[in-house]
């Protein structure tokens, strides 16, 4: 049985100490202030670039890594002596790393390299990684590992909550003045996964009853069903995220751990600071 390497992007979300205990390589999404150049999560923070936002009043761009960074990971893999790369991707509807990651493993066409589009992004692309990652620990062969990716996707929802409209406005995603007057409202957006994006779904009035909304999505997802894994996200937003375990464990019969993750630069300059969500795999 061939011996598998995982790799995926830092739009995943994971946790660096969570990555390195199960081997997997996060390619970085690139971030880029003016002239600087940073790796998300391994040179930059959501912490820091919020710093840097709120110093200079402008937002930072993001890119793709490129086809060149995806050729390295495989070539290092190989080189440790992994004989087959499963590399795992945020949605091709949102960034050009999917297509990069194909274009890598086309410059290989003698290794045995298979690139998935999660159609999802951060933990709920990062759940599917893992997913491969403890199943090969398991002795379970690639294609297992690709079988419960697939699984896994099928499975997966994301619900979150923004606390503002700033850093949207920012970006142009929202002119101004309406993101003054959502601000003035209290307009909170509730954000989901839709057909491989992160789309507004609806708005509500307060972070009080985005937050009730956040849980009543997930709850109405799990209906019947039991979880089988679960993240909370959240963009410099730890403590507002422990209180959102607290009320999902109100509602839910959550499983005993809950991942949390940052949601990662590459992300979180598209939502701003305040964001938290819980991602979901549901056992039907």
């Amino acid at each position: 049985m061939a011996k598998t390497a995982i790799i995926t992007d830092t739009d995943a979300s994971l946790p660096l100490e969570v990555a390195r205990k199960h081997n997997i390589v996060q390619v970085p999404i690139l971030v880029q202030f003016g002239e600087e150049s940073f790796k998300a999560v391994y040179d930059i923070d959501d912490a820091e670039t919020f710093a840097r936002i709120d110093r200079t009043g402008k937002l930072p761009t993001t890119s793709a890594p490129s086809p060149g960074q995806f050729l390295e990971a495989y070539k290092t893999a190989f080189a440790q002596g992994y004989e087959a790369v499963l590399c795992i991707t945020v949605s091709g509807e949102i960034s050009a790393t999917y297509t990069a990651a194909l274009n890598a493993a086309a410059l290989m066409p003698d290794r045995n390299i298979t690139v998935i589009d999660s159609q999802s992004l951060s933990m709920g692309q990062g759940l599917m990684v893992l997913a491969a990652a403890e199943a090969l620990e398991e002795n379970d062969s690639k294609e297992k590992a690709i079988a419960a990716v697939e699984s896994i996707r099928e499975r997966t929802h994301l619900f979150a909550a923004l606390s503002t409209l700033k850093y949207l406005a920012m970006s142009g995603r929202v002119g101004h003045l309406a993101a003054g007057l959502a601000n003035l409202l209290d307009v909170k957006p509730i954000l989901a996964i839709r057909n491989g994006r992160l789309d507004m779904l609806e708005r509500v009035r307060t972070q009080k009853k985005a937050w009730e909304r956040t849980i009543h999505l997930t709850v109405e997802k799990a209906a019947g069903s039991q979880i089988e894994k679960m993240a909370i996200i959240h963009v410099n937003a730890r403590q507002d995220a422990q209180r959102l375990e607290g009320l999902l464990r109100e509602f839910l019969p959550c499983p005993d751990e809950i991942l949390y993750a940052e949601l990662t630069p590459g992300l979180s300059v598209h939502s701003g600071a305040g964001l938290v969500g819980v991602v979901s795999v549901i056992r039907h």
